[in-house]
């Protein structure tokens, strides 16, 4: 359930001095929609469920026996029940109704029992619900977290089903009834408990701890202004392996090794809740992923320099010896550091990046913590320098854009080109994509960045349009990133750039990578469509390396697979040969795969004309590299506009 609320105010009629109803653990987002069809009428005279007194008459008189035995009966259950009308009101409760929800069973009647006992937190429930009510369904039941008045939690069990002897004169009613059943769901939490942690250190699994992953790195489909946003969130991961541990289990057995695991575990449990004592804010989680492998999420994180912090103390106090039954035993530790923000981030990457920066911790010489940087291999350009310049360098216009063209396969005529955007920084010279645009995406830049690349791609997409009217127009391809369908109205940017610059929308193709389509749900995925059903082509780029997950295909808007070079470099032909038979029958199947599915198939990374000819036997529509051009300036892609077919 959701968080606590305050609980709702007493209806009209209600006695100020009687004790406030029960509140649940889900809020009520909705008064409960009066049922038209059920109207209501007066009880009859005797009713036992109406609270109206018994008739008088002859104390003998059957009738009269039967009903104050139902009521005696009734009020005396042990079993918590009430009575409700067509509209959902409680018209009569028991004692034991009263004393589960911590109140008299008078101060019940008169109360919505959806209200009372949670019924239309959820769609699905409240229409069960009311299917009861309205006699349409023989019997209800299902399971809600209620909050006692006095701070006690409880699980109930509540069951509704229709009282028979309805009439004209007497309206249908129905009988609700309520079974604590907090001892099941505690044996059941004892049970996942058992389930989700390890039964040597006492810590949460791996299971556990992916779960809690997932759920911190979830974007919400929606924000009200209640909720954080989501994009400002982060996240950061301690990721360490023992150094030697292995050594130990073989040297002095496992029973010592599972001593000095739990040892470990503890030093780990007191570092981050010190980290936790230091800085306000998310939670933190240790959780051991597996032989002698553990990890430390720390959840809306503050930055880098806590999880630095962090590190240093798993450190400092894996350092000091262990004492284990009368052995004195010392290890350290390998730590990798993650930390970036939790918007755009998956799961799967977060956990890739820890394992590269362990790796790096480990070829460092070990017993160290290591800071994932990927600007480690870029001639030392640290992130910080590249982060803190992004920004401002779009509104100086330091990025300029070079195309590559995109061949046909079968004629070698030019059909469209590829935006590629480069940095002329004033330190580092001339960057390609791959040195900021992760950066960019991290930070939120990328938004800004992207609409500036699309107008200025669309912009000359047109120019090229007006200058060759008597050749086909070229179509403009430009890569989008994911964050950008989440922080921005790309739906609305791409509209008013493609009005603003006359571009019609079939020349334009937007370009998204395997990892950020495949998976695409919610609003990512609503964007895609309007942008399909607009008349803009959509492409996976780098298909292949990702995902791979063919079931998105027919369900996904995208008309166009671009083939990751990785599988076009098996085409390299050397005196006849090729070295990868296995890339050139996965090739053919994708194609075949694409073209049965309504999509064409784009082969990046041509490099010799083998490569190109093979491709071309197999059905590739278009082709990119360095065959046929690299990026270059725009006045030079107008030179190749309606000229002889490109070499391939």
């Amino acid at each position: 359930m959701s968080g606590t609320s305050e609980g709702l105010s007493a209806p009209a009629g209600t006695a100020s001095g009687a004790p406030p109803a029960p509140v649940t653990e889900r809020h009520t987002t909705a008064m409960d929609p009066p049922v038209a069809d059920a109207p209501v009428t007066a009880p009859s005279p005797g009713d036992p469920a109406a609270g109206a007194p018994p008739p008088t008459g002859d104390g003998d008189d059957p009738t009269a026996l039967e009903l104050r035995d139902c009521r005696a009966a009734f009020n005396a259950a042990a079993l918590p029940m009430g009575v409700v009308d067509g509209r959902g009101h409680v018209v009569r409760a028991n004692e034991a109704l009263g004393g589960l929800l911590g109140t008299a069973a008078a101060v019940l009647v008169g109360r919505r029992a959806s209200e009372l006992l949670d019924l239309a937190s959820d769609d699905r429930t409240w229409h069960a619900y009311r299917e009861v009510l309205l006699g349409r369904r023989s019997r209800f039941r299902c399971t809600r977290r209620l909050k006692h008045p006095d701070g006690r939690a409880l699980w109930a069990e509540i069951t509704v089903v229709p009282m028979t002897g309805a009439s004209a004169a007497e309206p249908a009613r129905v009988l609700l009834t309520v079974t604590d059943v907090s001892d099941r769901r505690e044996l059941q939490e004892r049970l996942r408990h058992l389930q989700m942690h390890d039964p040597v250190t006492r810590l949460p699994n791996r299971t556990l701890f992916f779960e809690r992953l997932a759920s911190a790195l979830e974007t919400p489909p929606y924000q009200d202004d209640t909720m954080p946003p989501r994009q400002h969130a982060r996240i950061g991961l301690c990721y360490l392996d023992l150094d030697g541990f292995k050594a130990i289990n073989d040297t002095l057995g496992h029973r010592t090794g599972d001593r000095l695991l739990a040892a470990v575990a503890a030093r780990l449990t007191n570092c981050a809740e010190n980290d936790a004592s230091r800085h306000a804010g998310g939670s933190r989680l240790v959780a051991r992923l597996g032989g002698d492998e553990f990890a430390i999420l720390v959840e809306d994180s503050t930055g880098t320099e806590e999880l630095t912090e962090l590190a240093r103390s798993v450190l400092a106090a894996l350092q000091q010896p262990f004492d284990l039954a009368g052995q004195r035993l010392s290890v350290s530790a390998s730590i990798g550091v993650v930390e970036r923000t939790a918007a755009g981030t998956s799961p799967t990457g977060l956990m890739q990046a820890a394992d590269t920066t362990l790796y790096w911790a480990k070829a460092d010489g070990k017993a160290r913590w290591t800071l994932f940087d990927p600007e480690r291999n870029a001639h030392r350009m640290t992130r910080q320098s590249l982060s803190s310049t992004l920004r401002p360098a779009v509104e100086r216009g330091e990025f300029t854009l070079e195309y590559q063209p995109l061949v046909g396969m079968a004629d070698g005529v030019l059909r469209g080109v590829e935006a590629l955007v480069r940095w002329n920084h004033p330190q580092f010279g001339v960057l390609p994509p791959n040195r900021f645009v992760q950066i960019a995406e991290e930070d939120g830049s990328i938004v800004q960045l992207g609409r500036w690349v699309l107008r200025t791609a669309c912009r000359q997409a047109r120019r090229w349009q007006l200058d060759h009217p008597d050749d086909p127009p070229l179509f403009i391809s430009v890569n989008v990133a994911v964050r950008q369908v989440w922080d921005s109205d790309l739906v609305a940017d791409v509209a008013e750039i493609l009005a603003e610059t006359g571009l019609a929308p079939g020349l334009l193709q937007l370009e998204l990578t395997e990892s950020a389509v495949m998976g695409s749900g919610g609003r990512p995925l609503r964007a895609l469509q309007a942008l399909s059903d607009m008349g803009v082509r959509i492409a996976i780029d780098d298909f292949g390396t990702g995902y791979s997950n063919l079931a998105y295909l027919s369900r996904l808007p995208v008309s166009v697979l671009k083939l990751d070079g990785a599988f076009v470099k098996g085409f390299r032909y050397e005196d006849g040969t090729h070295p990868s038979p296995a890339d050139e029958t996965i090739v053919e199947a994708m194609v075949q795969l694409a073209h049965r599915l309504g999509l064409t198939v784009t082969a990046e990374c041509v490099e010799t004309a083998g490569q190109a000819e093979r491709l071309r036997r197999i059905g590739c529509d278009t082709g990119q590299g360095w065959l046929y051009s690299r990026a270059v300036a725009p006045e030079q892609i107008a030179g190749l506009i309606g000229s002889r077919p490109l070499e391939g």
